[in-house]
């Protein structure tokens, strides 16, 4: 063996052990957070609430940043670009599922790119109708829309998004015909609901509150198969007669393929233990926002179901996007 080589294996053997050592140190600066939605919605906010208390347990700074745009493509592509080292995480949400389904040429495969760490939160959607609209329970709903179908506007945030997907899979099990309205977030169509331009909505439990307490809509049903702590007295699809419905907004973290084992299972239980602290609780209870941080496995397990049920509802409805 010659001198150079000898020293590439050298350099090699000490290489193993240096690598080693740094997983093991994980981590000893600030871990990024990349988010796919813009500043104030659902997903940042999980992200900074749960976020600034991982800082607190591992001892290490959480940057938020944000990238918009492509339906959350850039975030993707952003991550991807960064080092597999264990400091930079995608927090992303369905598009994860609905993405490979819905779109041509992304540049990359989701399920081979991407590693599921853990989900941040849920948030549970509802079906709301405008104050003066007759329905004062999804049973009358379904009874108005089958009389007049394809003529109640029902908006939802945004198009091939959850609650759409939502929308459409209650649409195909209550056998109606509805007016999808959609918009570019949540708060756009509470906005709406409140003027009375559009009939219904299906949103996020934190984005039907301002309507509410208005007075200007009505809830008629949540979407979670469990009901809401913040609107306990109104019923579940599931207990209205649609057995197992369960479809809602919800976003968690994503690594990058060959992150460190050791990065991903400190950060995993870094949200676990966030996710049970009151402070962070009393921050998101108010948004009616379940708080996760389950284990990657069970995680990944759910992801799977969920996206054999979302590729149904969308090829079923025939949704595409752009």
């Amino acid at each position: 063996m010659n001198a150079i080589t000898r020293r590439a294996a050298l350099g090699a053997a000490l290489a193993i052990p240096f690598a080693a050592r740094a997983q093991e140190n994980w981590p000893n600066r600030s871990v990024r957070f990349i988010v796919a939605f813009a500043a104030g919605g659902a997903a940042d906010t999980a992200a900074r609430a749960i976020g600034a208390k991982v800082q607190e347990i591992i001892g290490q700074s959480v940057v938020v940043e944000n990238r918009t745009g492509g339906n959350a493509i850039v975030a993707a592509n952003a991550t991807l670009q960064s080092p597999p080292d264990g400091y930079t995480f995608l927090v992303d949400a369905a598009n994860q599922i609905t993405n490979p389904i819905l779109m041509r040429d992304i540049g990359f495969d989701y399920m081979t790119a991407f590693t599921p760490v853990t989900r941040l939160a849920v948030f549970p959607q509802v079906i709301a109708v405008k104050h003066d609209f007759p329905a004062r329970t999804i049973g009358e709903f379904i009874a108005a829309a089958r009389a007049r179908p394809g003529t109640i506007s029902v908006g939802t945030p945004p198009a091939a998004g959850m609650a759409h997907l939502a929308l459409a899979r209650f649409e195909q099990l209550a056998g109606i015909r509805l007016v999808h309205a959609p918009y570019r977030g949540g708060a756009d169509a509470a906005r709406d609901i409140t003027a009375g331009s559009v009939d219904a909505v299906l949103i996020t439990t934190s984005s039907i509150r301002p309507p509410v307490q208005a007075g200007r809509a009505r809830v008629l049903a949540v979407t979670s198969r469990e009901r809401v702590a913040a609107m306990p007295e109104v019923p579940t699809l599931h207990e209205s007669g649609f057995e197992g419905f369960d479809l809602n907004d919800w976003n968690g973290l994503f690594a990058t393929a060959n992150t460190p084992a050791i990065a991903m299972q400190r950060l995993q239980a870094a949200v676990a233990q966030a996710a049970r602290d009151p402070g962070v609780r009393a921050r998101m209870d108010p948004l009616g926002a379940i708080l996760m941080g389950e284990p990657s496995a069970d995680f990944a397990a759910w992801l799977a179901n969920e996206r054999g049920v979302l590729r149904r509802v969308i090829e079923g409805a025939n949704i595409t996007i752009g």
